[in-house]
């Protein structure tokens, strides 16, 4: 029968390469175990032996010889095996995904666990030789017992971690214990440390990501205990029967053989035997439980069962703490949040709501500096940079699809953010639209920080002439200085700012319902208004007619039975019923401006310039007016009211020029981005900007009747008319320095 030997090689980069190299080496499938036992693969539905390790024949037939193609009742023949073939044959219709104790057997005068579990289709049988207890078993369980009494009993995190270092010691006998934290990027530090004086102490020392790639990480998180009882061991190769079979998956196996730049590692810091236990809280690989010791040292599988039970409730006290952390946190900053909400509900514009109570907006996250951006305005609140510099930053998130950002080292997002670390070394930014520009922003200051190294970070590792990466030799303290950073934000903090913007999208999603249910209720009440004024006033011309005609023929034919008195009266009554009847003609107009559809035809605007000033002429007789034009584009629009609208625009300049000679009247237009704005200049008798608002309304007036005559109508159709055609109007003036009147068109509906 034929052996085919399967060694693993994982394949580095050439010397000089960075650690972060060995992300790349398959360590799952290293093809080779450690010596302290021996592997039986078995595949098929009735499992057959398919690969083994090189050692297993001395230890199972005392020979040399492998028994491949057997199955696995024949390889396990014998009375020792029977409970052991019955628990595997129960087992092997279970999952098995994870290594399953089996129980003690004797082989060579000696004691061998045995360990199973399932990768794929492969059942994994692993017999682990067995050291002497160094304490009794009947023992174990009252350490386990009274270090889980001590664990639950520590108060916080810091606590907890220090006496876990201190219970897995006194349970495993290591020299050494590390509570070995990971950070958000991975890089560790040893928060809490149990040791005798024979290894150095590595408290409050951190290490960089690279010491632990990310794909050791991820066996760290399946696989919660790995133990290497010698450093210096010779790797023994697993053999395959046949070829076309993939490299065995070693993730969940207790003997797999690690990485030779880990073993490398191991002996640059003098500790050939190592133990961890993964401390995984919620799915994330959140500290190690690493264990070293000065000379090699072989745990009992006893103990390691312990030790995963202690870790698991490590874990579970670490998640308390950390959510009650968590939770007391969420409930100070609710209550910030709230105050915040009561003071945006009852401000106008609501978002001023948040800088009335500068204090909670800062402390919502722990910030020492705020900045409000809204509709272009910026208000700042404590340390912050310039506004230039936060409206710079806006401009740029602006660009990005986040609703909310956060750094605590703001110059490797802004370059320019080195000149602000004083006020400015990390962000938090909510986006509170996404049509505008609107954001809240918190800033936190630089926090110059020493760290301290187990040797130095940045140096690359070594190569050498077989292209294998070696790890650093130096475990010396190292100290960093940290610039440009800032405090790192909390989750806590985060999820208040990102709380806040919900309810401020919330608040302004409620406010453009309110504001289009009340659009909604204005436009319908404008529709039943202008129903009412088309129809009292188209009703109303005949009554007015009737009152000036039957005035006339009195005064015509009566006049002279009447007294001075009596003629006066009815000219009075002449006036003021053709006053009257002038508005209700006006407001029909007016009111057939809105309803009226548009009959758009390409018209030069100079041709109804000239039409509205000849129907002005009675108006400029005996009068020194002199005319100033500009070019005028032609437009496509409706031309009658366009007519209406100059006519009305140039009869206010003619009417309020009365007093000057001469009079100067200038009419033009100019491209203003996407519109096309047309004005009427005079030098009459001008109006206050304060009163400019009212000038477009209807029947608003800004001098006296008896002074300059006019019922306040012609503006406001100045005004309609413009909107229907989809533009704008305005006035700019100074009292007794003239006037400018505009009106704009969109720039698509203008021609040359």
């Amino acid at each position: 029968m034929r052996e085919r030997r399967s060694v693993e090689v994982s394949t580095m980069d050439a010397p000089d390469a960075d650690l972060t190299a060995c992300d790349r080496e398959p360590i799952h499938i290293p093809g080779t175990i450690q010596p302290h036992g021996v592997l039986l693969a078995f595949d098929g539905p009735q499992p057959v032996l398919t690969r083994a390790s090189a050692n297993l024949g001395t230890i199972l037939t005392g020979t040399d010889r492998i028994p491949f193609g057997r199955g696995l009742d024949e390889v396990l023949d014998g009375d020792r095996w029977r409970p052991m073939r019955d628990t595997l044959a129960r087992l092997r219709r279970q999952s098995l995904d994870r290594p399953h104790h089996l129980g003690l057997v004797n082989l060579r005068n000696a004691e061998y666990q045995a360990i199973a579990h399932r990768t794929g289709e492969t059942l994994v049988l692993e017999l682990e030789r067995m050291p002497p207890l160094a304490i009794p078993a009947e023992e174990i369980y009252g350490l386990v017992r009274d270090g889980a009494e001590r664990l639950q009993a520590a108060k916080g995190i810091d606590a907890l971690c220090a006496q876990a270092a201190v219970e897995f010691r006194r349970l495993t006998g290591f020299d050494r214990v590390l509570v070995y934290r990971f950070d958000e990027s991975w890089h560790g530090k040893v928060v809490a440390e149990d040791r005798n004086e024979r290894l150095p102490s590595y408290l409050d020392l951190r290490f960089p990501a690279s010491d632990i790639p990310q794909q050791a990480r991820e066996l760290y998180r399946l696989n919660r205990i790995r133990l290497i009882p010698d450093a210096t061991y010779d790797p023994v190769p697993i053999l395959v029967d046949g070829e076309g079979r993939g490299p065995l998956d070693l993730s969940f196996a207790v003997l797999r053989s690690v990485s030779p730049v880990h073993l490398e590692y191991m002996r640059n810091m003098g500790t050939p035997a190592s133990m961890s236990v993964s401390v995984v809280v919620e799915g994330r690989l959140w500290a190690l439980i690493s264990c070293h010791h000065a000379e090699p040292l072989r745990v009992p599988f006893a103990v390691r069962l312990a030790c995963d039970f202690l870790g698991q409730m490590l874990a579970t006290h670490l998640a308390a703490q950390i959510h009650a952390s968590q939770a007391a946190t969420r409930t100070r900053l609710q209550a910030v949040q709230a105050r915040l909400l009561t003071e945006m509900a009852a401000a106008d514009p609501f978002i001023e709501g948040l800088v009335q109570v500068p204090d909670d907006l800062l402390r919502l996250t722990g910030s020492q500096g705020a900045a409000v951006v809204e509709g272009g305005h910026c208000r700042l609140i404590g340390k912050t940079p310039g506004e230039a510099a936060v409206l710079a930053i806006t401009a740029r998130l602006a660009t990005a699809e986040d609703e909310i950002f956060h750094t605590d080292h703001m110059a490797g997002t802004f370059p320019e953010a080195e000149s602000w670390r004083a006020e400015a070394a990390g962000l938090l930014a909510i986006r509170i639209s996404k049509l505008h520009a609107s954001f809240v922003l918190w800033f936190r200051p630089e926090v110059i920080e020493t760290v301290r190294w187990g040797g130095d970070p940045h140096k690359r590792v070594q190569g050498d002439s077989t292209a294998r990466v070696h790890p650093r030799k130096s475990f010396e303290t190292w100290k960093e200085i940290v610039h440009l950073r800032s405090a790192p934000w909390r989750d806590a903090e985060i999820e208040a700012a990102e709380t806040l913007r919900n309810a401020i999208v919330g608040i302004v999603l409620r406010k453009a319902e309110e504001l289009a249910m009340l659009t909604e209720e204005l436009e319908r009440s404008n529709k039943e208004l202008e129903a009412f004024s088309y129809s009292v006033s188209h009703d109303l011309r005949a009554p007015f007619r009737h009152i000036v005609g039957y005035t006339e023929l009195l005064k015509e034919h009566e006049a002279t039975k009447l007294s001075d008195k009596g003629r006066r009266y009815i000219d009075v009554i002449l006036d003021s019923a053709r006053s009257a009847g002038l508005l209700v003609d006006s407001l029909l107009g007016f009111s057939r401006m809105g309803r009226a559809q548009l009959a758009r035809i390409e018209v030069p605007m100079r041709s109804l310039v000239d039409d509205a000033i000849r129907t002005l002429e009675p108006d400029t007789v005996g009068r020194d007016i002199r005319w100033e034009f500009g070019p005028l584009p032609s437009v496509t629009c409706d031309p009658n009211m366009l007519r209406l609208a100059w006519q009305n625009l140039l009869s206010n300049a003619i009417k309020y020029t009365r007093n000057r000679e001469p009079a100067m009247i200038e009419v033009g237009a100019f491209p203003q981005g996407q519109e096309h704005v047309f004005f009427v200049r005079d030098n009459g008798v001008g109006f206050d900007m304060a009163y400019a608002g009212k000038l477009f309304g209807v029947f608003q007036r800004l001098h006296r009747s008896e002074d300059f005559e006019g019922i306040g109508i012609g503006l406001a159709n100045v005004r309609r008319i413009a909107e229907r055609h989809g533009g704008r109007s305005w006035a700019e003036g100074a009292p007794d320095q003239g006037a400018t009147f505009y009106f704009s068109l969109p720039a698509s509906s203008v021609q040359g």
